[in-house]
């Protein structure tokens, strides 16, 4: 089995591009993205791991990795870093803060079949996208696998590959306001995860700590929280 750090070292590269220092550039995905946050730190209880934007300078990256190596290794993924506020203060110093997140970062355990088989979905399936996910019509080409449940002949709840390396895909999951908690969700996960696998691939799930209904699919699953994310923009 992977390692924890192995699989944040996957989760963050997923995440994002990088350059020939594994400064980050930005947000993966197809065409390009957003520019990446400016710190990354993620925190397993096999070992921390940090990445730094591109552009900061030097002596500022030198101050911030100082810090995330003085962040502890053990069992709490659920406490706040140790210098997360003095992260804050360094790089608002530098240009104003525009975002700051954190959340459980989870492995798959196990792989059951859904209780609702999901249908995987390519270009020619957009129709069944209108009535709440047309902005997602876009996405059917390049964000594969992609799988959704059906109800009345439109898509109520999808999970499609938002980020994308050949080591490892991270799960977008979506659902209709009417058919959230009611394990809609969870089945299009899970016939998502095994549409991964073939592909070579590990299927990772992540999201915030605020989320308690994307953390309830975790749940509903038995994932695995193999470490912690927090970045700052």
């Amino acid at each position: 089995m992977i390692g924890d750090r192995q699989l944040m070292a996957a989760h963050v590269r997923a995440l994002f591009t990088s350059d020939a220092r594994s400064r980050l550039m930005t947000v993966n995905e197809p065409g390009g993205g957003l520019p990446g946050p400016r710190l990354f730190l993620g925190r397993t209880r096999g070992g921390n791991l940090w990445r730094l934007r591109a552009d900061l300078p030097d002596a500022l990256a030198a101050e911030l990795e100082a810090l995330c190596g003085d962040e502890p290794v053990g069992e709490d993924l659920l406490s706040p870093p140790r210098h997360a506020a003095r992260y804050v203060r360094l790089l608002e110093a530098h240009a104003p803060v525009r975002e700051s997140e954190a959340g459980p970062a989870y492995r798959f355990a196990e792989y059951p079949e859904p209780a609702r088989p999901p249908v995987a979905l390519t270009e020619k399936d957009a129709g069944l996208l209108r009535g709440g996910f047309e902005k997602l019509v876009e996405e059917l080409t390049d964000w594969q696998p992609f799988v959704a449940l059906l109800d009345g002949g439109r898509a109520v709840s999808v999970c499609r590959s938002v980020r994308i390396t050949p080591q490892a895909h991270e799960a977008g999951v979506e659902t209709l306001p009417d058919y959230r908690g009611k394990g809609y969700a969870a089945d299009a996960v899970a016939r998502w995860a095994l549409r991964v696998l073939p592909l070579g691939a590990v299927p990772l799930y992540s999201t915030s700590w605020e989320n308690a209904a994307s953390q309830a699919v975790a749940a509903k699953l038995r994932l695995v929280q193999y470490g912690a994310d927090f970045h700052i923009t």
